[in-house]
């Protein structure tokens, strides 16, 4: 596993920022020890700097992954987050969508949410803002980008579009082979 380069790192930061803003710091000084980020075929990993070093003693060819898999860079260099990084989005995201239970089903098959299926949605959210779909009951279920205020939600029409998916937990099962 080797380290990110400088252009990769600013563009995994701007992609987490858009989630977690200014909590990026959180995940890498964490009070159970210091994380970093690693790359393995264009593959990013979040793991321990203790764990790092155990990893290290296995031979590149035999290390399959280590830690958890945030996400892959594209062949355009571009950053694509994966669900396996919700646990870690999840408690930092300042901006959350809560969906209701009529709707969560359409969510985690990979639909974007509507306003018919809208619970409640965090006051000031802009448009084009990254954020963190939950259930009524507080369980995270994927991430997304709102395609409207929060104002502007109050006014739309019951069928227009209020976030766009970006992942659910259902890619569990239909990306299974994908993800690691």
């Amino acid at each position: 596993m080797k380290i990110l380069s400088e252009d990769r790192t600013r563009i995994l930061f701007e992609k987490l920022t858009k989630y977690i803003g200014v909590n990026v710091k959180l995940l890498i000084d964490r009070p159970d020890g210091t994380y970093c980020f690693r790359e393995k075929k264009d593959r990013v990993y979040y793991i321990s700097e203790r764990l790092l070093q155990l990893a290290q003693t296995v031979k590149p060819d035999h290390l399959v992954s280590a830690g958890t898999c945030f996400g892959k860079f594209t062949k355009t260099n571009k950053f694509r987050l994966h669900i396996t990084a919700l646990t870690y989005i999840a408690p930092y995201a300042p901006f959350k969508l809560w969906v209701k239970p009529s709707a969560e089903q359409q969510f985690l098959y990979g639909h974007h949410v509507i306003k018919s299926g809208l619970g409640r949605i965090t006051e000031n959210t802009p448009k084009n803002q990254g954020v963190v779909i939950f259930t009524m009951s507080d369980i995270p279920i994927g991430f997304g980008v709102t395609a409207r205020s929060t104002t502007d939600c109050r006014h739309a029409d019951p069928l227009a579009t209020i976030a766009f998916h970006q992942a659910d937990i259902g890619e569990y099962i239909r990306s299974e082979d994908t993800l690691v």
